[in-house]
This record gives C-alpha cells, sequence and structure tokens, in this order.
C-alpha cells in the first residue's frame, strides 16, 4: 500500500515560539522514520524497556555526545530527569544548600526571580544583585556583583527567555563557591567553559529536544554534600549512582535528544552554531536598530538575547496588528510573554537561517506600511 503521507510536501511555519521550539527537520524526519521501528526491532523507542540494551545504548550515546560537545571531564555526572527547570529551582537548594548555610543569586528577570522564591522555601537565600530598577533590561557586569566569599554556590540565569537578556559572559565566583546555571534556554548555543561550573541545569524544550526531560550536569564532589533521606526522586547522589535509571525515565525525550546532539556534532558543533546563532540575531537586531525608533528593543546593547529577541512598536494597536498579519504570512509565537506585553522572536539552535531572513524583511515591509 503507497503511503499518501510520504508524497505529501510538508509546509513548515516559520516557527519562533519560546518553547516547546522548533527542531532540526533531520532529527523530526529521523524520529518519523524509526517511529515504528527502531533499528529493526520492531518496535518503537517509546514501547522499549528502560532496562534493554537498545535504550541503554541510547541512553550512552547521548551522554557521550554531550561530553564531546562541551568537552566535559568525568568528574562532572550527567543526569537525566524531569520536572523541567521549574523542579530544579527547588531540587537544587534541597541538595547543595546546607541549613548552616546561604546561596547568592543574581536576579535578572522572571525565571530568576521564580528560582529565588523557590529556593527562599527550601533555605536562606541573598540576592547578590539585582536589575528590577531598570525593568530587567541588562544583566550586571562583574564589577556590580558583591558577591559572598563564604556562599554554598552562586546562581544566575544565563539568559532570560521573558525579557530577551543574556549573559556574555558567566559571572566569577568568588574562590571556591561553586557557580550553578539555569541554561534552559541557550544551552549549546555557544561554546562554554564547563569546568567553570558547578552544575548546570535545562529544560530540554528549547534547544535540546522535546519537553519531558531535564538535563543537570553536576560535578561530583559536589554530591558529597547531599543530605541524607531527600525523597528518592529528588536526590542527585542517588540519580548519578543510577545513571538516571533509578525508575522509568522519559525514554522517547532522551532518545530525541540523543538525535538533537548527534545533529549538532554533525553540523560543526557549538562553534559553528554559535556563528548561525550570531548571524541569525544580527538580522532581527539591525532590522530594530535601523528603524530609527519605529522597533524598540528592550534589553541594553550589552546584555542582548541571541536567542529571544524582545521588543515594541509604537503602540499595542499597532503590536497587535502585527502579530495577526505575521501570523496569517506563516509566522508563528511573535506575541511576547502575557507578563510584559510587546513582541518576542525567539532565535533557537534549530531556527533556519531562511526564517529569520522572512522576519527581518516582514519587518521592513510592515514598517513602510505603518511607520
Amino acid at each position: 500500500m503507497t503511503s499518501t503521507a510520504s508524497q505529501k510536501t510538508t509546509k513548515r511555519a516559520h516557527n519562533f515560539n519560546a518553547g516547546p521550539a522548533v527542531m532540526p527537520q533531520p532529527v523530526l524526519e529521523q524520529v518519523q522514520s524509526e517511529l515504528l521501528d527502531y533499528g529493526g526491532r520492531g518496535m518503537s523507542v517509546m514501547e522499549m524497556s528502560h532496562r534493554s540494551k537498545e535504550f541503554e545504548d541510547i541512553l550512552n550515546r547521548a551522554e557521550s555526545d554531550l561530553r564531546t560537545l562541551l568537552d566535559l571531564p568525568d568528574t562532572y555526572s550527567v543526569l537525566f530527569l524531569q520536572g523541567g527547570a521549574h523542579l530544579q529551582f527547588s531540587m537544587l537548594p534541597m541538595n547543595l544548600l546546607p541549613a548552616s548555610a546561604s546561596a547568592d543569586y543574581i536576579l535578572t528577570g522572571a525565571w530568576s526571580q521564580v528560582a529565588i522564591r523557590e529556593a527562599e522555601k527550601v533555605g536562606r537565600v541573598r540576592i547578590a544583585a539585582s536589575t528590577s530598577g531598570s525593568n530587567f533590561d541588562h544583566v550586571p557586569a562583574q564589577a556590580d556583583l558583591p558577591l559572598d566569599p563564604n556562599a554554598a554556590y552562586l546562581h544566575f540565569t544565563s539568559n532570560e527567555t521573558i525579557h530577551g537578556v543574556e549573559f556574555p559572559i558567566e559571572p566569577q565566583p568568588p574562590a571556591g563557591v561553586p557557580l550553578v546555571c539555569d541554561a534552559s534556554s541557550d544551552i549549546l548555543s555557544r561554546p562554554i567553559d564547563a569546568t567553570k561550573y558547578g552544575l548546570i541545569y535545562a529544560g530540554a524544550q528549547k534547544n535540546l529536544g522535546p519537553a519531558g526531560v531535564t538535563l543537570v550536569i553536576v560535578r561530583n564532589d559536589l554530591l558529597e554534600r547531599v543530605p541524607q533521606k531527600l525523597p528518592v526522586m529528588l536526590d542527585y547522589k542517588l540519580m548519578a549512582q543510577n545513571h538516571s535509571l533509578y525508575n522509568t525515565p522519559p525514554t522517547f525525550a532522551i532518545y530525541i535528544v540523543g538525535l538533537v546532539l548527534r545533529w549538532l556534532i554533525g553540523i560543526g558543533g557549538l562553534t559553528e552554531i554559535a556563528r548561525r546563532n550570531g548571524a541569525k540575531a544580527k538580522l532581527v537586531y539591525d532590522r530594530i536598530d535601523s528603524s530609527g525608533g519605529f522597533y524598540r528593543g528592550h534589553a541594553r546593547p550589552d546584555s542582548r538575547s541571541r536567542m529571544n529577541v524582545t521588543f515594541r512598536l509604537p503602540g499595542e494597536d499597532l503590536e497587535k496588528q502585527f502579530v495577526k498579519q505575521s501570523e496569517a504570512e506563516g509566522f508563528i509565537g511573535l506575541k511576547g510573554h502575557r507578563s510584559v506585553g510587546g513582541l518576542r522572536a525567539s532565535l533557537y539552535n534549530a531556527l533556519p537561517l531562511e526564517s529569520v531572513e522572512a522576519l527581518a524583511q516582514f519587518m521592513a515591509e510592515f514598517q513602510r506600511r505603518n511607520g
């Protein structure tokens, strides 16, 4: 029987969603081809036992490829967990914040704000710096960080998806203080020195794969801080000892993350994806900067996110018109977050350059008609 689906040409949207977000098309095509029969096993990955050799191979390859991309040494454990970054907001202090200590947090937007609020339910937190006074339009410079040399850890959010600000380089903690990062929306978007970090966590649904799995990278010596008698599903040390297989993990999501990691390696790794991301962001920011004020970026130029470009138009009615007309032209997800309004273009790793070029052209034409 001939499949009509195989004969159909799929039209892909210009997907600027902030998450769940665009996926690499070659990955989606491979998932499609293997959906019913993975590797000749006569079953889908989602039907496999997580204890099978086949799935262990999938898990091991995903971890190996992640280590390759980040040049991550064996002194770090890689965990594939559930619950998203939201659970990490609580799980992190449960594991690494002793009752006798406090942790430093840098407040740069909506997500670091939620991280602080959740951590305060667990232990003592100190806001080391905040940019709330300027409506989170920048990240603080190192000189503006009065950090506690005795902090249990220093936490920052590398990229704020809602306000569109990003740390161009990670903050430097005092000697002996572990650096902890919520990297949910810019992980693997550029090279970093992972050995500068004590722990990195990220929800998968922006740059890594589908919703449902959360990546945690933790330096092994920090696992000795994990207190006794934590609930098993909240215990980093137990999860590391069991190679993320203490219980049934999100197997299908991990499989797709593995394909995305392999895709990243295939295109040239983090150096190449950083080049692509820089070119995409430049197209949109150049359009904003050359608009004579018709488009107004939220973030200061030195703190602009390459992943989430946030901007405003002269009025809310015009912004609504922009969203409506852009959707009619096949652009998805350009409406800003409900808490701040305006517009937002999310330019994650898998978004093709052609979509960004089309957006820049649409912005120019919209200004010509309405400016």
